[in-house]
């Protein structure tokens, strides 16, 4: 098929208030074309696609559809000229069926000429010219007519089985949204786009929430698209995807146009410096776990959400010293649930979760056992002394026991066994157990966005003053150290941290919990909004934890990561555990087997 040009944008610009989405942006698409639009987050690729699927009007610019100048102001005129977008969060009824979720919001099948016809045979052979039904007959005609307005589901599900056919989607128009999976929707939001006639589909990030088994179907389904000459964009900033799937890329980094290459003539590398103008090392440096003390153990926990649903359902695993443990599942699966509930945020329904404090041979102090708690220790057998004895405080008047205690001169015999099940956030920290945790919604749960950096920081740190006195010293050299390295962008750190970018809010939240010196780290989602660069930065500064001693539960999406990140991986499925295995042992189709809920 010879190659034509269907759709050009010409210098189209975009801002809102002081922020330039896009800046003289110019982008060529040809028929029978994949077409990726690659960058980082907040490189300005969704932005300009809303200007072609009309949710946005551009400031400034042209958009041409074979050959002549467009003006696109809705959804609708979009699909006027046979363009549409699947957005990243889906647009769909979960209470409709498949079918009825691709037929609502259009007109009737049967279209308006026809009905206008059929209305006016009615009314001449009745002679009544206003269309009211003046006899019985009439009304029932006119009742028919009426219904014929309407869609014919049936016809609609043929049509949408057509589709599929054709492409090699699978689908139940019958079945309901609430009880699809997250690709089922993904494919039914590309049917509703195709049952409309587009020509030119736009994907925003299409594979963020797949296994690769998944992947490999939608991008069998893509190419069939492209052979039937559809022109698909794919919105994305996966780079191992992009050379896959591309004919041609386009690069955009903060909010202009780096070039467009063609796949054959690019390589990884190059489309990376392209994105973050400069070389970049893609390499993860994963050292083997040093320890093998036991940190954290979770047993058969159960959690439910508000609706009294189990969302956790019988987990158990255990984190090691040293050692990254990584969470895969497809999103929604329980990975939010379980870091919550083991940092005290969420209510435990059953199960345990417990702490393995390293005290082994180590003082015991005041910072969170009380004179009464260190002697009934004593009187079970708990201490030794520096020579090795057991100690026994009894008839030890209170004042040699501090002095003692002071002087670390009463150590554990083994480590303590802490169990964490019922107690809150603060009840954790006020046990000395050092538990950090960067959640997944990061201003709702993890900052305070009408505080600045400096106030953020004191946020962990407010109860260590002196009397009713802040130290304000520690928060404020603490919050310098982490924007110069993380290279926070900010012109201090007395900006309100909602006023910064959502990678800049990541880098502040991941670098207050790491100056915490946690011995128990979760991390979820810690280099969404990031750029290649800081995100390295992020996953070595894990990697320094972790030789550290520092246990790691890490939640990410990007599989590629964690195979490359973690010593282990879990992954969940449905709320339950489908396996634990040994990231240097598995392959990523492996992985999403078990995110499916197969087993190898």
């Amino acid at each position: 098929m010879k190659k034509e040009l269907v759709l050009q944008l010409k210098n189209i610009s975009k801002t809102f208030g002081k922020v330039k989405a896009n800046s003289n942006v110019s982008l060529d698409l040809y028929n029978g074309e994949i077409l990726s639009l690659l960058g980082e987050n907040g490189s300005g690729k969704t932005s300009l696609m809303n200007i072609l699927a009309g949710i946005y009007f551009p400031d400034s610019g042209s958009i041409e559809i074979n050959g002549e100048s467009v003006s696109i102001t809705s959804p609708k005129d979009a699909y006027k000229y046979k363009i549409g977008m699947v957005h990243q969060h889906f647009k769909l009824v979960d209470t409709f069926t498949a079918v009825e979720n691709v037929v609502i919001g259009l007109d009737s099948r049967f279209n308006k000429e026809k009905r206008k016809a059929l209305y006016t045979e009615i009314e001449s052979r009745y002679d009544n010219p206003l269309g009211c039904a003046n006899s019985y007959d009439e009304e029932v005609e006119l009742k028919k007519a009426r219904k014929l307005t309407g869609f014919d589901l049936k016809e609609a599900s043929n049509e949408i089985n057509n589709i599929c056919n054709t492409f090699g989607f699978v689908l139940d128009p019958k079945k309901h949204v609430c009880d699809m999976s997250v690709s089922e929707k993904q494919t039914l939001e590309i049917i509703k786009t195709l049952y409309r006639g587009v020509d030119i589909l736009i994907l925003d990030e299409p594979t963020a929430v797949l296994t690769p088994q998944e992947i490999e179907k939608l991008f069998n389904v893509i190419r069939n698209m492209k052979l039937a000459g559809k022109s698909i964009i794919i919105i994305t900033h996966k780079l191992n995807e992009v050379m896959e799937i591309s004919d041609r890329i386009t690069v955009l980094r903060k909010g202009e146009l780096v070039g467009t290459v063609n796949k054959t003539d690019t390589s990884i590398e190059q489309l990376t410096e392209m994105m973050v103008g400069q070389k970049t090392e893609l390499n993860i440096e994963r050292s083997e776990p040093k320890g093998a003390e036991k940190l954290l153990e979770v047993k058969d926990l159960c959690v439910k959400n508000v609706f009294g649903n189990e969302v956790i359902n019988n987990v158990s695993f255990d984190l090691k010293e040293g050692e990254i443990l990584g969470i895969a599942g497809i999103s929604g699966n329980g990975q939010k649930e379980l870091l919550e509930a083991i940092a005290g945020v969420q209510p435990i329904a059953n199960g345990e979760v417990i702490y393995h404090r390293q005290k082994k041979n180590k003082p015991v102090s005041f910072f969170h056992k009380s004179l009464k708690q260190i002697k009934r220790l004593a009187n079970e057998g708990v201490f030794h002394d520096l020579n090795g004895k057991p100690v026994s405080l009894e008839n030890v008047p209170n004042k040699e026991i501090k002095t003692q205690v002071k002087a670390g001169e009463i150590l554990f015999n083994e480590n303590e066994t802490m169990y964490l099940k019922g107690k809150n956030p603060r009840e954790i920290r006020e046990l000395g157990i050092h538990l950090a945790f960067v959640p997944e919604d990061r201003l709702g749960m993890g900052l305070v966005g009408t505080m600045n950096i400096n106030e953020n920081m004191m946020l962990r740190s407010y109860r260590k003053g002196k009397g009713p006195f802040l130290n304000f010293k520690r928060p404020r050299d603490t919050a310098q150290s982490i924007i110069t390295k993380l290279e926070v962008a900010t012109p201090s750190a007395n900006v309100q941290v909602k006023k910064l970018s959502g990678g800049n809010v990541q880098k502040v939240l991941v670098g207050r919990e790491i100056a915490y010196a946690p011995s128990v780290f979760m991390v979820a989602y810690p280099v969404r909004g990031l750029d290649i660069n800081s995100s390295y930065t992020i996953y070595n500064l894990l990697n320094k934890q972790k030789e550290n001693g520092v246990g790691i539960i890490y939640v990410g999406e990007d599989l590629d990561v964690l195979l490359a990140l973690a010593d282990r991986i879990l992954v969940l499925c449905n709320g339950k555990v489908s396996g634990i295995v040994d990231a240097r042992k598995i392959n990523k189709k492996q992985l999403g087997a078990l995110m499916l809920g197969e087993s190898l």
